[in-house]
């Protein structure tokens, strides 16, 4: 809890100035802050209408006369100032005078002291300016106001409860006498919990037994369980949906992912757009017009012999500028769009980064684990007559049973997802630069490209050449067997491109915005690729050191880019971009340097960000216009620009116009929720 939020009475957030708004930022749980302005809104409330009832202008108006309750006004009116008013009071000087930077807090504290000096004298016999029933009316209703502010903010923030609510209550630790259940925070990096079917994951860590379909939606917005076995990563909050785990602990408390999004999106709502900095410093300029505005028309009714109509005035001038709605306007389309999106697997680390992406005309993707799987996938396999292709490949998963190379592990893989017999290798054997050899079975097999080949001088047959030639003219990746000293097979390897791809790039295309991509692989291969996605500009064999003067070559020709990538070598170029993206897991440097973190892996997700921009801009806006709109009529109608109509407006009127200018401003950011940031 910061500092501001230690008090008694914490008062809500403010903009004249930045402090008050900060104020709400800076904690998390603003639940208890509703609270208290409910509790203090209903019991002033309460107090508030003897004061009203027993008032001498109300008496009048309404033709009646209680007799002995001329002190009820007086005695009921101090302590609402006292104690409805104080959390105002309290604000105005401990985040605002004592800051120099006065706002909203000391409009409201300077409006309801001066209505309560006034009243004062008037009772004791000083002057005839009471005003102690628009006193009370007034707190009561800037009560609540702040009441349904918190509540519309705290509301908005719920998402970092929510998050934490993702992990149990315990864990069920494995032990040497069996199980044990202990609090999270008894957990420690390498104890082995057990997850049951339906229970959620209570720390990051590794599967060391059981396989299981693990919903990892609340983390990466994506619906679809992943399979989860053997030595597969899990994250703490995730949901082992179907069979048990037993999860080695790899990381636990603010070292888990679940912790570190919980810090984006704090971070988030507490950073500042352009467009924020714009509502502060106009919310801190109100107060001085305001204060302007007051002294004139105090002044004016003076010199035209009406003090108490000067009075009543200006008081309304100070309650009806305060910059409630303007101080409102940006940080609640902040907050609801910043959890909004965390529920969706988008994570705003920046909202100045979220401001510009409604401005980008270019996304730039890595190809590598981006827009592709970024790994090895055995497509195509072709056989010389007499070998079918189940043989070739089970060979060669055997000489390359031990490999730890990418495309080694493809072919193993692929010899296992067809359930074939793969025979035991001996006298395994890596040729760095040509392949690898092994007796298998009864077998001399060798797996390697081209080199290996020329190493054995040895030469495919026209049926092999036809297809590795046609392989390499897409980019592919080529792989020789050669059995017993005859070359009797090839297979091709790529790294596929994500299914999602086409759709995000078509999506792409038809918002007018271009997609480039950008790789170290081979010309062929990303020529291949942009060709099969409908790509616009393709820079290959680049290197990662150099990705960054891509983006800066873009930039260059006026383009807005965003900059798509996952990897450590992507980090200079998230940096440069106008907006970074990252996506997937991606590495910590990658996160760093980027502005948004994509914690799925589907490129989709790169529409949803744009479409959330937009949207969020466009609340800005509107919240900005009527705020300030606002303001610009209701000041001078409120200071008697309309009262040789008149039309007037008493401290109370202006009170519930200044309130109900803020439900307007709150209910529109609410619209925001309206918006599907699904898959386009």
């Amino acid at each position: 809890m910061s500092p501001a939020h230690a008090h008694a009475h914490p008062a809500p957030a403010s903009s004249g100035g930045t402090q008050s708004h900060d104020a709400h930022a800076h904690g998390t749980d603003h639940s208890g802050h509703a609270d208290l302005f409910r509790r203090l809104f209903w019991w002033n409330l309460i107090l508030a209408v003897p004061v009203i009832a027993t008032s001498g202008m109300v008496e009048h108006w309404l033709g009646y006369d209680l007799p002995g309750t001329a002190w009820i006004p007086p005695v009921l009116g101090t302590v609402i100032y006292l104690w409805g008013g104080s959390p105002f009071l309290t604000m105005a000087w401990r985040d605002e005078l004592t800051r120099r930077r006065p706002g909203m807090m000391t409009l409201i504290s300077l409006a309801i002291t001066v209505a309560f000096l006034a009243s004062a004298a008037a009772t004791l016999g000083v002057g005839e300016l009471d005003f102690w029933w628009e006193l009370a009316a007034l707190i009561v209703v800037m009560l609540l106001g702040h009441w349904q502010e918190m509540k519309a903010v705290g509301q908005a923030r719920g998402a970092l409860q929510a998050l934490a609510e993702l992990l149990p209550d315990d864990a069920e630790r494995v032990t040497a006498d069996g199980t044990e259940h202990v609090s999270l925070s008894g957990l420690r990096e390498g104890d082995v919990v057990v997850v049951r079917p339906g229970a959620r994951i209570p720390a990051d860590g590794r599967v060391t037994r059981g396989e299981a379909s693990v919903d990892e939606s609340m983390i990466t917005g994506e619906s679809a369980p992943v399979r989860k076995g053997e030595g597969d990563p899990v994250v703490a909050g995730t949901v082992a949906t179907d069979a048990s785990l037993r999860v080695e602990v790899t990381a636990v408390g603010e070292a888990t992912a679940l912790a570190g999004i919980q810090r984006l999106v704090a971070g988030a709502q507490e950073s500042r757009s352009g467009t924020r900095r714009l509502a502060d410093r106009a919310a801190a300029w109100l107060f001085w017009i305001a204060l302007a505005a007051a002294g004139i028309t105090l002044a004016a009714h003076l010199i035209a012999g009406n003090p108490t109509g000067g009075l009543t005035a200006a008081v309304s001038v100070l309650v009806i500028a305060c910059p409630h709605a303007l101080g409102l306007a940006i940080p609640l389309v902040i907050a609801i769009a910043t959890s909004s999106s965390a529920r969706h697997g988008i994570l705003v680390k920046d909202t100045a980064a979220l401001e510009a992406m409604r401005t980008v005309d270019t996304v730039l993707f890595d190809k590598t684990g981006t827009l592709t799987r970024g790994s090895h996938e055995l497509t195509e396999v072709a056989t010389v007559d007499g070998w079918d292709e189940d043989r070739v490949l089970a060979l060669a998963a055997g000489a390359e049973s031990d490999s730890e190379h990418p495309i080694g592990r493809a072919v193993v893989d692929a010899a296992r997802d067809r359930g074939l017999d793969v025979p035991e290798a001996r006298d395994i054997e890596t040729m760095p630069g040509r392949g690898v050899r092994a007796a298998v079975g009864e077998r001399a097999v060798a797996v390697g490209g081209p080199a290996l080949l020329d190493s054995l001088d040895l030469e495919a047959a026209p049926v092999l050449r036809e297809a590795t030639d046609r392989w390499r003219s897409r980019g592919g990746a080529v792989l020789h067997v050669v059995v017993d000293g005859a070359v009797v097979g090839a297979f091709t390897t790529a790294d596929p491109i994500r299914p999602e791809s086409r759709a995000a790039v078509d999506a792409l295309h038809a918002r007018g915005i271009r997609v480039a991509l950008i790789t170290g692989d081979a010309r062929s291969v990303a020529d291949a690729v942009g060709e099969e996605l409908g790509i616009d500009d393709v820079f290959a064999e680049v290197l990662p050191e150099d990705k960054d003067q891509a983006v800066g070559d873009l930039q260059a020709r006026g383009r807005r880019v965003a900059m798509v990538g996952d990897g450590v070598n992507d980090a200079p170029a998230l940096a440069r971009a106008t907006v970074g993206l990252a996506i997937g897991a991606g590495t910590d440097v990658a996160i760093e340097a980027a502005g948004v973190v994509l914690a799925g892996s589907d490129p989709r997700a790169v529409l949803s960000v744009i479409d959330l921009s937009r949207a969020s801009y466009r609340k800005m806006r509107q919240n900005l216009v009527w705020a300030t709109g606002y303001n610009a009529i209701a000041i001078p109608v409120a200071a008697g620009a309309l009262g040789w109509a008149g039309v007037t407006m008493p401290p109370a009127v202006a009170a519930i116009a200044m309130s109900l200018s803020t439900i307007v401003v709150a209910l529109n950011a609410q619209l925001l929720r309206r918006l599907d940031l699904g898959p386009a």
